[in-house]
């Protein structure tokens, strides 16, 4: 403990905090899906265009999925990054601090004020596939739409979390941590908007097997490829590109698809 003595000889006392940290692997159970706000939506938020023309309609798509589909995920640019996808330290720490609301004797606010995820970009291993589906936008008749986006199957990450001792302990962690994979999850249509169950992991050993199998098949190299020349995640998204692509091609768009 350190104390301050102001001008009028006030004594106030500081207390020195410790941290710890934890690294843990995270296998995913179920597929992840990644949708950032790419920087064309940020540029119509920050300069937008207004409403488009019956002609302007016409004569541009809608929806480019393949387009739509390398813009989604987070990214690291740097070359020598163990992977090309990644997802943000925040969600992490965000799905921790939100198992609060669910189980007794944690408090989110607390949590997040004594807990955070190392970083800013954790990367995410495994192979991306492309996914569409229909959705339902936010106005007021919840018009559905046509969603493309990320998802990665099979994945991995490493996140190492510190947090202030003797406040929090390790195991207080790892079992807060362990039920926000199962409850919260990261990405889209995750358990914590409850309706998807997609995002949700399980805690292991950062050296399990089952995530060094998946680092060795889905790092940086084998990522781009796949953003490049993606497969379809299932049978409606192959279905769905089969036909957009033919359509495009009929209507004069060239090179979509691509």
């Amino acid at each position: 403990m350190a104390t301050v003595k102001t001008k009028e000889t006030t004594e106030i006392s500081t207390i020195e905090i410790d941290t710890q940290t934890i690294t843990f692997g995270l296998l995913g159970t179920t597929p992840i899906i990644l949708n950032s706000m790419n920087a064309k939506v940020m540029q119509e938020l920050l300069m937008p265009k207004g409403k488009k023309t019956t002609a302007e309609r016409s004569g541009t798509l809608k929806h480019d999925p393949y387009a739509e589909f390398r813009r989604a995920p987070y990214t690291l640019p740097d070359d020598e990054a163990p992977t090309y996808l990644a997802h943000l330290a925040t969600a992490f720490k965000k799905a921790i601090a939100s198992t609060a609301v669910d189980l007794p004797g944690a408090k989110k606010a607390q949590l997040s004020r004594l807990m955070w995820v190392e970083g800013e970009r954790i990367p995410i291993y495994g192979v991306p596939q492309i996914h569409m589906s229909v959705t339902r936008n936010s106005d007021m008749n919840h018009t559905p739409d046509v969603r493309t986006r990320c998802c990665v199957p099979q994945w991995a990450a490493i996140i190492t979390v510190r947090f202030v001792v003797p406040i929090l302990k390790d195991t207080v962690v790892a079992s807060l941590l362990g039920a926000a994979g199962l409850i919260q999850g990261v990405g889209d249509w995750r358990p914590e908007k409850g309706s998807g169950t997609y995002g949700q992991f399980a805690v292991v050993d950062h050296d399990d097997k089952r995530i060094k199998d998946i680092m060795k098949i889905g790092g940086r190299k084998a990522q781009i490829k796949a953003m490049e020349h993606p497969d379809a995640y299932d049978n409606t998204t192959e279905e769905l590109l089969g036909w957009f692509v033919a359509e495009a091609d009929k209507r004069g768009f060239k090179g979509v698809g691509k």
